[in-house]
């Protein structure tokens, strides 16, 4: 069963950083890339970052030289650091598993998260 649960999301004033943070089930976390993607009130889905088991990644351009995807293998963790955040950044953010890299950044993906909302003041 596919199971993911975020956590650190919150306000923050632009420019400023936040880290979120994503638990996976042991069958998820070995089995599907995992990631990030976001949505906005009245906004497409948008994915945001990437990462597979061979630890490569892929960001959206939007948040390219911002935002970091790592992973904690001995935990099932998924982490989003965030930095520079902008007001354009706010959105619900969800943890995901997808069968790859491209799928994830389309947000093509199987199974999500609950989210966890960010909001980003000027």
């Amino acid at each position: 069963q596919v199971q993911l649960t975020e956590s650190g999301g919150g306000s923050v004033q632009a420019g400023g950083s936040l880290r979120l943070s994503c638990v996976a089930s042991d069958s998820t976390y070995n089995k599907y890339c995992l990631g990030w993607f976001r949505q906005a009130p009245q906004k497409e889905r948008e994915g945001v970052a990437a990462i597979c088991s061979d630890g490569s990644t892929r960001y959206a351009e939007s948040v390219k030289g911002r935002f970091t995807i790592s992973q904690e293998n001995a935990k099932n963790l998924l982490y989003l650091e965030m930095n520079s955040l902008k007001p354009s950044d706010t959105a619900m953010y969800y943890c995901a598993a997808g069968p790859s890299l491209a799928a994830i950044l389309v947000a093509r993906v199987g199974a999500w998260g609950q989210g966890t909302q960010v909001t980003v003041s000027s």
